[in-house]
Parts: C-alpha cells; sequence; structure tokens
C-alpha cells in the first residue's frame, strides 16, 4: 500500500468516524474467510458495517475525533464496528460472538463515552431505533383506539338491548 492510499484509507475512515453513532473494536482470533463474511453480511442486514484496517492507520483516522480514546484499544488483530443507529453494530457484534469464541469484543465508544466490553453487551440487549419508533407508535395509537372502542361501546349495547327486547317481542 503506498503513501497515497493510505492517505485515501484514513480519510475515507475519518468520515466514517465524523457520521457514526457508536464504535465497537472487536478482536479476530483465526476467524475463517466464510466467517468473516458472515459476519459481514449479518452487519449489514443489521445497518452496520464491519471493517478491518491497520491500527496504525485507525489511530491516525480516530485523531481529532469524539472516537479518539478507543485508540486505546486497537492493539493486535482488531476491526471496527460502525453504525449510524447506536444499537446496531453493538447487537450484530454481540450476536456473532455468540456463535464463536474466536470473536471477542473489545470495547467500543458513543461519541466521547467509551464503553467496555460490558458496556458494548449492556448497549447490544438495548432496543433498535426501529423498534423504539414502533413502541412509540403505538402508545400513541393504544388511546385512540380505546377512544373509539369506547365511542362504540355504547352502541352496541343499545343494539343489543334493542335485539333482545324484538326478541322477547316476537316470542
Amino acid at each position: 500500500m503506498d503513501r497515497a492510499e493510505k492517505e485515501a484509507l484514513v480519510a475515507r475512515l475519518a468520515q466514517v468516524f465524523t457520521e457514526t453513532s457508536v464504535v465497537v473494536v472487536t478482536r479476530n482470533h483465526g476467524l475463517t474467510v466464510a466467517q468473516v463474511n458472515d459476519l459481514r453480511n449479518k452487519m449489514r442486514a443489521a445497518g452496520a458495517s464491519y471493517k478491518v484496517a491497520k491500527n496504525r492507520l485507525a489511530r491516525i483516522a480516530l485523531d481529532g475525533t469524539d472516537y479518539g480514546p478507543i485508540s486505546e484499544m486497537l492493539t493486535g488483530p482488531t476491526a471496527l464496528s460502525t453504525s449510524a443507529d447506536p444499537v446496531a453494530a453493538a447487537k450484530a457484534a454481540v450476536d456473532f460472538a455468540k456463535t464463536t469464541d474466536k470473536f471477542e469484543i473489545v470495547g467500543g465508544a458513543m461519541g466521547s463515552h467509551v464503553l467496555d466490553a460490558n458496556g458494548v453487551k449492556a448497549l447490544a440487549e438495548l432496543p433498535s431505533l426501529d423498534e423504539l419508533r414502533a413502541k412509540i407508535l403505538g402508545l400513541i395509537n393504544a388511546p385512540a383506539t380505546k377512544l373509539a372502542q369506547l365511542a362504540n361501546a355504547p352502541a352496541s349495547k343499545l343494539a343489543r338491548v334493542f335485539a333482545a327486547y324484538g326478541d322477547k317481542q316476537a316470542a
């Protein structure tokens, strides 16, 4: 990799760090190509990305961003998972870590807040942004549904009374 390619990679990584909500640092201990491809597919499906980068270049890209403190975690064979959704990358990484012991979560960060491995696991247990939106819509929709049911209840009760009275008259 020549100097121009390294500068381009650092610029791309720096751009990713400015646009992302969470960075998860992971360590690979002998993952196969098939396992890495499976991990990348799961990350993409969750709305996250998984990037293996040279630690020295990643540290240069981290310098001057909110995620600067995680440069200490970049030792050995590491990779970075990022996502705009604060939970997506953590959730995908933790789910994949459950399937193999060759994949370790080192830590991460949400903005300037540094997370250890347990912090990333706790973050993964939170509902995603889409799940939260669905819950909010459900909470907003529930009172309207109950109001409609209450409005219809007296009319249906009145109809049943008239029907019972009509049945009594017919008999």
